[in-house]
């Protein structure tokens, strides 16, 4: 693994993750619900002109959209959940989930099949995917990896 790109806040996420799909048209993102989701539609927000899809755990048919409302991104109706990228999102890895790297990698071949030039994106915090050695299981093409430093301030 090699450094491509770096950037700090949600300024580099949101950019970083933009080109990091800049040809895909349909994107899916596979996360645990509630904790995941929230991400999935920060990370959407840029790339809002395209088809966005969100599957929760690993239930390819309960695929939903991911759209822009006016109350900001938010899931919406059954979708097909095919697509040009697959993201992975790190709370899939933490231990306590339960979901194992082999059953991740073979949602995301299903997600891409007969995509020539499909993407497998992963998207995580604290090196979840490296902790949990997913990586070692999954041909991803891309690893986003973003520490957080959180403050509390009393004043």
């Amino acid at each position: 693994m090699q450094v491509i790109n770096t950037g700090q806040g949600v300024g580099g996420i949101l950019n970083g993750f933009k080109g990091l799909v800049e040809n895909a048209e349909k994107i899916t993102f596979v996360g645990t619900p509630g904790f995941c989701t929230p991400f999935a539609e920060l990370i959407g927000f840029v790339v809002r002109d395209r088809q966005l899809a969100f599957i929760p755990n690993l239930d390819f048919e309960e695929a939903r959209t991911i759209s822009m409302t006016r109350h900001g991104m938010q899931l919406g109706d059954s979708t097909n959940a095919k697509a040009d990228a697959v993201v992975l999102l790190g709370g899939l890895a933490m231990p306590k989930i339960g979901v194992k790297a082999e059953e991740a990698k073979e949602l995301a071949s299903r997600v891409l099949e007969g995509k020539e030039n499909g993407k497998v994106i992963g998207v995580c915090f604290q090196s979840m995917f490296m902790q949990q050695k997913w990586e070692e299981v999954i041909n991803f093409d891309y690893i986003m990896n973003a520490d957080l430093d959180v403050k509390i301030l009393e004043v």
